[in-house]
């Protein structure tokens, strides 16, 4: 099953509010989902993207795929930069050489 995280549209005619879930790829776009993870409200302005971080990180970690609008969302509330850097520390962290090692060689 190929899972997709995407938005899925909510709210009155003119007053578009999407809900940002985790679903099957092959399920409509309005239809059954697995998981809410955030909202997305455009006509707000500023708060206009509301997430739960820890469960988009899930979500990503066992291979859910972004769609482009969700990953640019994603992108301006700074959770793919976050993860990145996170990601980059402990990859660094794993690599470094302790202090007191690179001493005793010499």
């Amino acid at each position: 099953m190929a899972v997709k995280i995407r938005l899925r549209r909510v709210g009155r005619k003119k007053a578009p509010m999407y809900r940002i879930v985790v679903a099957d790829s092959k399920s409509p776009r309005d239809g059954k989902f697995i998981e809410i993870v955030g909202q997305y409200q455009p006509r707000t302005g500023d708060k206009a993207i509301n997430l739960d971080a820890a469960r988009v990180n899930h979500w990503l970690n066992v291979g859910a795929q972004p769609t482009d609008t969700v990953r640019s969302l994603l992108r301006k509330a700074g959770l793919l930069k976050e993860r990145h850097e996170t990601r980059l520390a402990s990859k660094l962290q794993a690599n470094a050489v302790p202090l007191g090692e690179k001493a005793e060689e010499a």
